[in-house]
């Protein structure tokens, strides 16, 4: 709700939406007043020819943040890192008496934070932490001095060991916070506020918080927006890239369909081994529009058969009492007839299945398509 007011103070047009009419009601039932609508100014006209807006306000934005207006009063020139800076060693398990006596440094430290001396707080909150390395608040408000000192990213170091150590640490996001914004980053720093705000508000973090919403809002808008161009463009080329595809299977279908080389054409039993594979192509192309035939290839179980029949003619008398390749068979066999052509499994019909599948005998029993193959066993 600080939030929405926050907007509200800033643009008091809002109130005067529809949507929000129940809330000016409101406002107003208190005796409070809710300014007018700001009418915009027209442009006084001229005669002079429109200028031709950049590509900028055309809508082709930078994908940089640097197209984004900031506030940046208030920030600093990063710090450099110290090596020196205490970190602790982790590995040590404190003792009792090592945390009575880090204590007593750490009231040391923030006598000397007090008053102003905050290098020499650094160096006692520094003490602390080699007696105790895994006490939070001492690397939290070590992390407070170098604040006061003007290295927020030694602060951002000590706050992040912090939360390593407690990540329920208000004053650890709330120091974390207030460092990223000195630091010009106002992602970071709102997002470290507004978790303090979650854990602990306190005046202080609001007041901080609300310094940094404007800009890090502006981010995450226009972070946004660039995330629904590079969506919307993605889809764009994904159609694209169907629409050629489709474009180029219907050439490619329509060109199988109707070109075919002089002489590669004929009867049944009339052309020769090229004609017959030309031919071949085209009837196998038609015959696989068909509904029925293009239902039954997609079962995995006649895919499967057609492949082991294509690597061995032979092994058609497998699938003699499988309904599924039966069915299938007789209807290719029918297909073929009728086109004139002889069925592609018949033992005298050479040439093969169009597509891969080559000639082999007709199943024995009356399956269509040929006589038994012989053995060459007398």
């Amino acid at each position: 709700m600080k939030q929405f007011i926050d907007i509200c103070k800033q643009n008091t047009c809002i109130l005067q939406s529809p949507e929000l009419r129940f809330f000016k009601d409101f406002v107003e039932s208190f005796g409070g007043r809710v300014p007018e609508k700001i009418e915009r100014k027209e442009m006084p006209k001229t005669d002079e020819a429109p200028q031709e807006a950049p590509a900028e306000a055309a809508g082709e934005e930078s994908d940089t943040e640097s197209v984004l207006d900031f506030d940046t009063e208030g920030c600093m020139e990063p710090d450099e890192l110290s090596d020196d800076q205490e970190m602790g060693d982790l590995e040590k398990q404190p003792t009792e008496e090592d945390m009575d006596k880090a204590e007593e440094i750490r009231g040391t430290a923030m006598g000397q934070y007090s008053e102003g001396n905050f290098e020499k707080a650094v160096e006692l909150f520094s003490e602390a932490i080699t007696v105790n390395p895994h006490s939070a608040i001492l690397y939290t408000k070590r992390g407070q001095s170098y604040i006061k000192l003007n290295k927020p990213n030694a602060c951002i170091k000590d706050c992040t060991r912090a939360l390593e150590l407690n990540c329920d640490s208000a004053l650890a996001h709330k120091w974390r916070g207030r460092a990223y914004r000195l630091l010009g980053d106002w992602e970071s720093a709102a997002r470290d506020l507004r978790q303090a705000s979650k854990i602990d508000l306190d005046e202080q973090t609001d007041e901080w918080l609300k310094e940094v919403q404007p800009n890090a809002y502006k981010i995450e808008q226009h972070k946004l927006k660039q995330e629904r161009k590079k969506v919307a463009m993605a889809e764009k080329e994904r159609q694209e890239r169907l629409k050629k595809a489709k474009e180029a299977h219907q050439k490619a279908a329509e060109s199988a369909a109707t070109e075919a080389p002089p002489g590669e054409t004929g009867p049944a039993g009339g052309a020769g081994a090229a004609g017959a594979g030309g031919a071949g192509m085209n009837e196998f192309y038609k015959l696989m529009q068909d509904p029925e035939i293009m239902a039954a290839f997609q079962d995995p179980e006649v895919t499967a058969a057609f492949q082991d029949i294509s690597a061995n003619p032979a092994n058609i008398i497998k699938y003699q009492n499988n309904p599924k390749v039966k069915k299938l068979i007789e209807k290719l066999s029918t297909k073929f007839s009728s086109g004139g052509m002889g069925f592609p499994f018949g033992g005298a019909a050479g040439g093969g299945f169009p597509g891969g599948f080559p000639g082999a005998a007709g199943f024995p029993g009356g399956f269509p398509g040929g006589p038994e193959k012989d053995d060459g066993l007398d």
